[in-house]
């Protein structure tokens, strides 16, 4: 089953603290996974920055949007415990408790106000429920989409650029991501070029313990295993044991089969991973604005 939303998740975390007793949302994380019967994949699964288990985040929001309308409390870091509103509600036999639900409340109601600062008619709170996913998965949705078109718009225009010009952007990233040392020695061109692509060597670190060959090429087109094979001789030619094949286009399972076969070490960067790669490491792309997301730090407040 997927994983749960964090509202989906209300009532039952305010269900665990039914006991009266405080809990820690460790201990939550655990118990409801199992109470969902996640698996340890789906337990283990990641929001897109690979800060936090998607699972942690929403049981923790879950938790949040219910201290904020009063039903959870807490008398120490890291712990909560029910209130006495939490259990009136609990009382009524709900059969989910969302967001619509806690603007029953006026501290909750309040609370959904200052997340919406530009509303502009603040005596009539704003009732359309939250979405189902938590903040960070929004903002991480957004990023995620922002992320995509400018890999799209790289992608057309590296396939619009002149067959010198992509050279530079190909060993540009390179050296971005540590290979060659500077660009002035960073490459070197091999054979033929000016044919939509190049062929080149680049050192694989700063001292040159190991080159790696390349080629590239601008293709809208699929490249196929024969393309490959031809690359794996030119290596064999030129007594090298690993290469790179970057190209605009994709490349055929074939060609992927292939590669996983022999004994050369052979890298196949597509179109869109090419486009991520030079996102990453800031090449041809420049950073507009910049968010920092911060979190309490509880052990600030720890007693002395």
């Amino acid at each position: 089953m997927p994983i749960p939303d964090y509202q989906t998740l209300m009532l039952p975390v305010l269900s665990l603290a039914s006991d009266g007793q405080e809990h820690t949302l460790r201990e939550a994380y655990e118990k409801l996974a199992a109470q969902f019967d996640l698996t340890e994949q789906e337990r283990k699964e990641l929001l897109p920055s690979g800060q936090q288990e998607v699972f942690h985040n929403r049981v923790g929001w879950a938790r949040t949007y219910l201290k904020m309308a009063g039903l959870l409390g807490s008398k120490r870091r890291g712990y909560f415990h029910i209130t006495d509103r939490g259990r009136k509600t609990l009382a009524e036999n709900l059969s989910q408790i969302n967001t619509q639900y806690l603007e029953n409340f006026e501290e909750f109601r309040h609370f959904k106000a200052r997340k919406h600062t530009s509303q502009q008619n603040k005596e009539q709170p704003n009732t359309t429920a939250f979405p189902d996913v938590t903040p960070e998965e929004q903002l991480e949705a957004a990023y995620q989409a922002l992320n995509s078109d400018l890999a799209a718009e790289l992608l057309q225009m590296l396939k619009s650029s002149s067959a010198s010009f992509f050279e530079k952007i190909v060993f540009e990233l390179l050296v971005s991501m540590g290979y060659g040392g500077s660009r002035q020695d960073a490459g070197q061109a091999i054979g033929k070029t000016g044919d939509e692509g190049i062929d080149g060597i680049i050192k694989e670190d700063r001292l040159g313990l190991d080159i790696i060959y390349i080629q590239a090429k601008r293709w809208d087109s699929t490249v196929g295993r024969p393309e490959i094979q031809k690359f794996a001789g030119a290596l064999q030619g030129q007594r090298a044991r690993k290469g790179v094949f970057i190209t605009t286009g994709l490349f055929s399972q074939e060609a992927h089969n292939y590669v996983s076969s022999i004994e050369s070490k052979i890298i196949l960067i597509d179109g869109n991973r090419l486009a991520q790669l030079m996102i990453d490491h800031d090449v041809g792309v420049t950073t507009i604005s910049s968010y920092s997301i911060k979190r309490l730090d509880s052990d600030y407040f720890t007693d002395e």
